[in-house]
């Protein structure tokens, strides 16, 4: 049986060839239907268009009918960034920010990544899993239908393997599309200090041949920081990666700008994210590239750090994707209207620019813009419908208000 989504008064981000991207000036603009419809089957986008057209079809009998009541809809949100699984919150280190430590200060006490670390080991994979199938489906009824999902709150075999398994079964359960990346090298365990490359010895020798063996990871990812990992590691565990079929999205520029960019992309990474901090030699590394930008604002907003320069790399010729960078310690939010909302708050990015950065470009940022990121026949009909608004620009307009009213992932809306 089709479904159809009927009475829409604008439908977002349609698309009748497919794009790898959009980038540069491109990003200012949105192709849209006013009073449109959108026919759905076996999960995927079989037709739309205007209601007038529909209207003309005379063989839509047996088909179900939602009717979208004057709202518009957009293609689900895509969040490209995220350490959804995890266990419990880090608001003792939210007050010492509040205080004045420092993200570095708060991490040299045992906070930050390895108080993280330290729960997860306290844990067990069924009751991480549950924990974390939780925080995903308010996710999707906030939006997101595809979602990338990190590990690194493990910092050892048993709890990294842990960790990429409790993601799988999220793959596995959940309705949303969901994309899995290896963080192994997201900081340096208490038991390895000052034995950096015996702990990046372990991770290549030990853990990625299980990974390996149980297809426990879609890409490789590494925190190349000063105090953290260099380009000489971020280069040796991309590498490792990449011989195991492991596509490497990578970290870099957050607090300093030491190469990562230029390492990153040199072993054909996705992306790179964060990059807040960026130099002349950084722009130039990424032009002309199949490396996509990634921006975190809601990471910016949280620790009261500089915002990436967003407008330079559209200025540029560049694209962006912006991800909401869920986590318990920098970034405790995965809401992406928030993010939304930011981006053109403290971004300054237009609400086309925005939506091209949530829907296309970051389906892109998970090798995923040939199913998902636009209202487009043979796509996925991973949708959201909202209340009725007075134009696609209020939705970014008015963060605090929940303008979503229905979700549909694969072409069925979620109760």
């Amino acid at each position: 049986m089709k479904t159809v989504i009927k009475n829409i008064s604008c439908l977002v981000q349609t698309e009748k060839n497919r794009r790898k991207w959009v980038c540069g000036k491109d990003m200012d603009n949105i192709d849209k239907i006013y009073d449109a419809f959108v026919e759905i089957e076996e999960g995927k986008i079989s037709a739309f268009g205007s209601m007038d057209e529909w209207m003309g079809i005379s063989d839509w009998n047996n088909t179900n009918i939602i009717d979208a009541e004057g709202g518009m809809v957009f293609p689900s949100y895509c969040d490209s960034h995220t350490h959804l699984v995890f266990n419990g919150s880090r608001e003792e280190e939210f007050n010492d920010r509040i205080k004045g430590l420092t993200y570095q200060e708060i991490a040299d006490n045992g906070g930050g990544i390895l108080n993280s670390a330290k729960k997860i080991n306290e844990i067990s994979e069924d009751e991480l899993f549950e924990i974390s199938l939780e925080r995903l489906n308010k996710l999707i009824k906030l939006g997101t239908g595809a979602i990338e999902i990190k590990s690194g709150y493990g910092l050892s075999m048993d709890n990294e393997i842990k960790i990429l398994n409790v993601i799988d079964r999220l793959k596995k359960t959940s309705p949303a599309t969901v994309k899995s990346t290896f963080l192994g090298l997201h900081a340096i365990p208490k038991q390895f200090k000052g034995e950096k490359n015996k702990y990046i010895d372990l991770v290549i020798d030990k853990i990625l041949p299980l990974i390996e063996k149980n297809n426990l990871a879609d890409f490789i990812d590494v925190f190349c920081e000063e105090g953290y990992f260099d380009t000489k590691d971020t280069d040796r565990i991309l590498k490792a990666g990449k011989k195991i079929g492991l596509v490497g999205k990578t970290h870099v520029n957050q607090f300093n700008s030491i190469g990562g960019v230029k390492v990153s992309i040199e072993n054909e990474a996705l992306s790179v994210d964060h990059l807040e901090t960026m130099k002349e030699e950084d722009f130039n590394s990424l032009i002309g590239t199949n490396c996509m930008p990634t921006l975190l604002p809601s990471c910016s907003f949280f620790l009261g750090i500089p915002y990436a320069p967003a407008k330079e790399f559209i200025n540029r010729g560049l694209p962006i994707a912006l991800a909401s960078d869920f986590n318990p310690g920098s970034s405790p939010s995965g809401n992406m209207n928030f993010v939304c909302a930011l981006a053109c708050i403290k971004l300054k990015l237009t609400s086309e620019q925005v939506i091209n950065a949530t829907t296309i470009n970051s389906a892109y940022a998970m090798g995923l813009e040939k199913e998902l990121g636009s209202i487009m026949v043979g796509k996925k009909a991973n949708l959201f419908i909202t209340k009725p608004m007075p134009t696609y620009k209020y939705l970014h307009y008015s963060f605090g208000e929940n303008l979503i009213n229905k979700v549909m992932l694969n072409g069925k809306i979620i109760k």
